[in-house]
Formats: structure tokens, C-alpha cells, sequence
């Protein structure tokens, strides 16, 4: 029989936090983001401007974190995606050891409490990264596998594919299944119900602690989708406004929902971006591509999506734009006005550059003086225009107008009485355009406003007259 209670668990569980809606994301690589403690830098540590490399510890740590929120409130940020902060055999933190304490070199779990405390105090969310597929050699359960070999009590966490595992001599994972076959990582056996519930009890401890969500790494190589029903069932009874947003590269709806999670990184509409500003593709395929990822999806996971432009896992969009202003900027106003949350990664704000990991994992460069303050003042213009406009953030989505001769587009986001017209120029000429815009029940004489460039428009006849220069972009509105 079905109860009133069993109702009200269900819809705690599919619910999407409405949070969600009005948030500006910040990816944060921990490491590298700020030094707010020396005195937990290890020994090794780098050089604040060095290179990275894939074994470069560079002292960013939490309380640095926590000293550069005035920075993030004043770009407009209001919710934090922190790269995995448990304790690691690595710099970025997916050789999870330790699961349930913060590592030694980003800080203490006062120091972690101290940084979420002040986020909630400015009203701001922040997530975590949770790596459950894998783990690190140094976990105690693979620990003991290596030290008991076939007499470990823990031999049935991972996949063990013979006698005796080894872990360390040179080359791919032969003896178990790992990720990427690296012996470093090796993976966990989730159909095990000792290992599901170890990792969902640690999925429940970070929230009870007080996370506002988690971002999950690789969760389409855990292949038990009950795993993910029930982790999302222990996260949303421990705070039903936990998000929970999936890293999934590709466009597959069967990734959200109340088994899974609420919005996933939307890689697809980036890639599409990008190939549109790198002139790989004219922009009827484009808006073909990026209208085809919202149709996949029902609406309300659209406006979940993490929309960005990069990560850690990617070159940056400075570097993949060859340093051109104009595109990048381009990209942004496309960015904050598609359907779905707006996500930066930390530096691209400023214009941070960065090949391949682990070019793209450089430090912040605090000093303004190299930043691209022309682009940073963009963006912290777009960010507090998204966040006063409810059509932007939850208004639906109209195309209005597409030019492929002149690579010209233009789309609607509405709700109510309230609308906002997107405009995009991804050509190197300047163009002229007459939008249709009677539909909208812009009329006559009426004025519009740009608020991006600022000034008015006229309407004419149902049209309004738009001359965009190279990659340029408008957002307009009724005056």
C-alpha cells in the first residue's frame, strides 16, 4: 500500500532544489586557487607562477579559499564546485585515501568548517566533488588486499581478476579492474553491499556536515544504477536541497531523473560553442546542436544543467580561442543566457590560459595587474543582469531568428510579462540585422534597451534593427 509518507519521500527524492535556479557556479581546483596557509604547504611545494605538472603542489588551500570569497561576491558568484578536498596521494585529489578526512595539505575540518560557514553566511551554496568509482592505493581496504593478498577481508571490495595483486611494478592494472587501467586507481566493487554502504554513508556524512551537494566523477562507470537511485535517495533525506550534478560528457537523458541526478556537466553545448567560434561548424548546425540537447531532456532538468565553457579536464577557453577576446567574450554572453546554470572555472574570468592537463590547472594569478580586467568587468555585468532576470534563469527558450550567411542568431528566453532577446554575431563582420520581434508584442514605436552595451533601440514595423561588430553579442529587453 502506498502511504502518505512514502508519497512524501518520493517527492523529496525527485525534486530539484530550486537553489539551483538562480546559482552561479565557481569551479575551484583547490591547489591552485589561493595560499591562505603556509604552514600546511608541503615541503616540495612550488613556486606560485611555476608550471604544473602532474606532481606540483603549490600550497592553495582552504582558508585561502575562504580569504578570496570577497573576491567571488564581488563577480557575482554564489555557489562553489571545490575539486575533491579528501585526503590524497595526489595534488588534484582523485587517489582518494581517506574519505572521511580533509587532507592535511588544503587543511583541518575547522578550517573546512570555517570556509562553509562563511559561504552560507553570504547566502552562497557550495558542492564537493565525490569520487566513488575509485579509489587510491593507499585506501586502508586495497591496503590490506595488498597486504593479505587472498586472506584479506576486503579482497571482495575491488574486482580481483587473480593472485597475488600487484600494484606497483610498471605498467597497466593486470590483477584487478582499474580506472583506465591506471594501478594507481583501483576500482571499487559497488554491487558489494559492504562497499555501497560504506560510500553511501559517506555521501550522508558530507551533507549532514553540511554540503550543499555533491558533483560526481565518472558516475557512468558505476553500471549498478541502484547505486545511484539509492545514493540519491540517503543524499535528499539527509537535506532535500542537496544537488546533485553528474559528470557525463555525451547527451543521454537516462542520466537524470529521480534515479540519478538533477543536471550533469553540459560538455555537449560547450563543445558545440566552441566549435562554432573555432569556425568548425556555420550556425544553423550549431543552433541545431545546442536545441537538440534540450529537447533530450525534460525542461526542468535543462535549467539543472552545469553549463561551462571548461574545467580541469579541458584546455581553457582563452587558450582553445587562440587568446581572442571578442570570441571569448562571445561565448560567455551565449553561456549566461542558455538555458541551464551558468558554471566558471576558476581563472577564465581573468583570462587565464591553459593547454591540456595540467597546463589547465595553473594557479590564480592574483595579481590584477595581468589579468583581462575588460573581460572580468564583462562577465560581472552578465552575472548581475542573469541574476535580476527571472526569464533568464527560468524563462523558456524561442528561436527567433538564424542568418547563416552572415552566421547571425537570435533567441528568446520568456516567462510571464518578462523578455529577453539574445542576439549573437560568430563572424569576423560586422552585420546589420532586422529581428523580428511583433510576435513578442514589442510594437510600433516601442524602445528596448541593450544591456550589455547599454542604450536604446528603436522598433520599426515589427523589427528591431540590430548592428552587431565582429562576434558580438546583445541581450535585449522591453524599456
Amino acid at each position: 500500500m502506498v502511504t502518505e509518507l512514502s508519497l512524501q519521500v518520493d517527492d523529496i527524492v525527485a525534486q530539484i532544489p530550486d537553489w539551483l535556479q538562480g546559482a552561479i557556479f565557481y569551479q575551484i581546483f583547490p591547489d591552485r586557487f589561493a595560499n591562505g596557509d603556509v604552514g600546511n604547504d608541503p615541503v616540495n611545494v612550488h613556486g606560485w607562477s611555476d608550471p604544473p605538472s602532474l606532481y606540483s603542489y603549490f600550497g592553495g588551500d582552504l582558508r585561502g579559499v575562504q580569504q578570496k570569497l570577497d573576491y567571488l561576491e564581488d563577480l557575482g558568484v554564489n555557489a562553489l564546485y571545490l575539486n575533491p578536498i579528501f585526503q590524497s596521494a595526489a595534488s588534484h585529489r582523485y587517489h582518494t585515501t581517506d574519505y572521511y578526512r580533509i587532507d592535511p595539505i588544503l587543511g583541518t575540518m575547522e578550517d573546512f568548517r570555517s570556509l562553509l560557514d562563511d559561504v552560507h553566511r553570504r547566502g552562497m551554496r557550495l558542492i564537493l566533488d565525490g569520487v566513488f568509482n575509485h579509489c587510491g592505493r593507499g585506501f586502508f581496504a586495497f591496503n590490506d588486499l595488498l597486504e593479505n593478498q587472498e586472506h584479506s577481508p576486503y579482497k571482495d571490495w575491488f574486482h580481483v581478476r587473480r593472485f597475488p595483486v600487484d600494484a606497483f611494478s610498471p605498467g597497466e592494472a593486470q590483477d584487478y579492474l582499474a580506472w583506465w587501467n591506471i594501478k594507481s586507481l583501483p576500482k571499487f566493487n559497488t554491487s558489494n553491499p559492504e562497499v555501497r554502504q560504506y560510500l553511501l554513508d559517506v555521501a550522508r556524512y558530507w551533507v549532514e556536515q553540511g554540503i550543499d551537494g555533491w558533483r560526481l566523477d565518472v558516475p557512468n562507470e558505476i553500471n549498478d544504477d541502484d547505486f545511484w537511485a539509492e545514493f540519491r535517495h540517503v543524499v535528499r533525506i539527509a537535506n532535500p536541497d542537496a544537488a546533485l550534478i553528474g559528470e557525463i560528457w555525451e547527451t543521454n537523458p537516462r542520466w537524470v531523473g529521480s534515479g540519478h541526478f538533477d543536471g550533469l556537466m553540459n560538455y555537449p553545448v560547450r563543445d558545440a560553442v566552441l566549435d562554432l567560434l573555432k569556425w568548425r561548424i556555420g550556425i544553423a548546425p550549431f543552433v541545431e546542436r545546442i536545441e537538440s540537447v534540450m529537447r533530450a531532456y525534460p525542461w526542468k532538468h535543462v535549467l539543472a544543467m552545469y553549463n561551462t565553457l571548461g574545467s580541469h579536464d579541458t584546455k581553457r577557453v582563452s587558450t582553445y580561442l587562440d587568446g581572442d577576446l571578442q570570441r571569448v567574450a562571445l561565448a560567455f554572453i551565449f553561456l549566461v543566457a542558455y538555458p541551464g546554470i551558468p558554471a566558471f572555472y576558476y581563472g577564465d574570468e581573468v583570462g587565464l590560459e591553459g593547454d591540456k592537463d595540467p597546463d589547465s590547472r595553473r594557479t590564480f594569478p592574483w595579481d590584477e595587474n595581468i589579468w583581462n580586467v575588460e573581460l572580468r568587468n564583462l562577465i560581472k555585468k552578465l552575472i548581475a543582469v542573469r541574476k535580476q532576470s527571472e526569464a533568464l534563469q527560468v524563462g523558456d527558450y524561442q528561436r527567433i531568428w538564424i542568418d547563416e550567411a552572415k552566421r547571425g542568431f537570435a533567441f528568446l528566453r520568456s516567462v510571464k510579462d518578462e523578455k529577453v532577446l539574445v542576439v549573437l554575431n560568430a563572424s569576423d563582420n560586422t552585420i546589420n540585422a532586422d529581428i523580428p520581434v511583433g510576435s513578442l508584442g514589442w510594437q510600433g514605436n516601442d524602445l528596448v534597451q541593450d544591456f550589455i552595451q547599454g542604450g536604446v533601440l528603436q522598433l520599426q514595423d515589427g523589427f528591431v534593427q540590430v548592428e552587431l561588430p565582429p562576434y558580438g553579442g546583445k541581450w535585449i529587453s522591453q524599456f
